[in-house]
């Protein structure tokens, strides 16, 4: 490999100059089931915000636990993109079923994200608007921020065919209201809700990188969904990891750096 100087780069150079791609989970147990694939080479905190350089099966990697809600996904998708240059961001985790057609432990990767509760509150009803713009009836438009088509046609044909792509819904209160779920999907198609993914898409996009957000389903929404997320969070978890293993060797496409292994202790 060559640098721009025309000096000759050994893998391990092109290793330290490479721009890592940005891993989120928003909870402990969505980053521990990273564990076992995760190389650390050092850890700074910015912001409170402790974030993990290494690689994840053999790639660069700046991994973080964002912590709850929007308002920590955001922080945390701007530290990593800012201070730490990368090259794109994916949020692993888990998520509630909106979709009546999906069961527990559904693989769901967003094909746009939805910022459900951004909006103007009117008659008892948030109408929603895009996250950002002027909750007035002359600014409405599209509410959701897209994924990149071909980031997303690339993960169609590398990942398996039961996993379902569509759109997930975001929101700050943890959803456990069969009502809410069933307006949810009749009034935006959901397949899946969480609590951070429209935030680090909004943010992502603010930053022109790419990002990809896999959801595994740890409950459906209802009234049991804090019952079913305890007894399934890490199953769904580890879902959502093992589908992030195999979707992150699809940044390199975007002319980004190769495979590297190196020794490096694990966390």
């Amino acid at each position: 490999m060559t640098s721009g100087n025309g000096f000759v780069l050994d893998q391990a150079d092109a290793m330290c100059s490479a721009k890592p791609v940005g891993v989120l989970s928003a909870i402990p147990e969505e980053m521990a089931a990273f564990r076992a694939h995760f190389r650390e080479s050092g850890r700074v905190t910015v912001g409170g915000l402790s974030v993990l350089l290494g690689v994840l099966d053999g790639r660069p990697v700046a991994l973080a636990e964002s912590g709850i809600g929007k308002v920590n996904g955001a922080l945390a998708a701007t530290v990593l993109l800012d201070r730490f240059d990368c090259r794109g961001l994916i949020f692993s985790g888990v998520a509630g079923g909106v979709d009546p057609a999906l069961s527990v432990g559904d693989l769901v990767v967003a094909t746009r994200v939805i910022q459900h509760d951004y909006g103007a509150l009117s008659k008892g009803l948030v109408e929603t608007y895009r996250a950002g713009a002027m909750p007035f009836p002359e600014y409405r438009g599209e509410a959701a921020f897209a994924a990149d088509a071909c980031l997303i046609a690339r993960a169609q044909t590398a990942l398996d065919k039961g996993v379902r792509f569509g759109t997930v819904l975001t929101g700050d209160a943890y959803l456990a209201c069969v009502e809410t779920r069933e307006r949810l999907f009749a009034s935006f198609g959901g397949m899946a809700v969480d609590m951070e993914s429209g935030a680090v898409a909004q943010v992502a996009e603010a930053f022109g990188q790419p990002w990809l957000i896999i959801r595994a389903l740890s409950d459906l929404a209802g009234e049991d969904s804090q019952i079913d997320f305890l007894a399934f969070v890490h199953d769904a978890a580890r879902n959502a990891a093992a589908t992030v293993l195999k979707i992150l060797p699809l940044f390199d496409l975007e002319g980004n750096a190769p495979a590297i292994e190196r020794p490096i202790s694990r966390i």
